[in-house]
């Protein structure tokens, strides 16, 4: 047997839980927790012995994140009413993104977000631009 395979064997129960998909929340969260300190130790080196690990655990939680925790897609509009509902806003009140009757226009999905509605938007709500796309 090679080396690289009794070392595998010899360590395999202490990496298998950072190298295995959880199954639960609990696995997921113990996961992230691992991934926090081992981004703590590498910081922004890529070229740090651990980054693979790193990014095998990284897929491993997009993985879990993606199949538990899906975001539906939302057209922009009904992001914007959600967003306004969520801070219980009127059209009026979105007076420094565009005038009420463009607001209007836009929640009906008669008028498309442009460039500096979004960028108004995401600064008021703290929200990255990508929700509106």
């Amino acid at each position: 047997m090679n080396a690289i395979v009794q070392q595998a064997i010899e360590h395999w129960k202490f990496i298998a839980p950072v190298l295995t998909p959880p199954n639960n929340d609990n696995e997921y969260d113990a996961l992230v927790s691992t991934l926090d300190e081992l981004l703590d130790i590498t910081g922004d080196d890529e070229d740090h012995p651990l980054s693979g690990l790193v990014d095998r655990i990284g897929d491993l939680i997009a993985a879990y994140d993606d199949e538990h925790y899906r975001i539906p897609h939302a057209e922009p509009h009904e992001v914007l009413a959600f967003l306004m509902e969520q801070h219980h806003l009127t059209q009026s009140d979105l007076f420094d993104v565009a005038p009420q009757s463009v607001i209007s226009e836009i929640l009906n999905g008669h008028r498309q977000l442009n460039a500096n509605h979004i960028k108004a938007l995401t600064k008021r709500f703290g929200v990255s631009a990508d929700v509106f796309f």
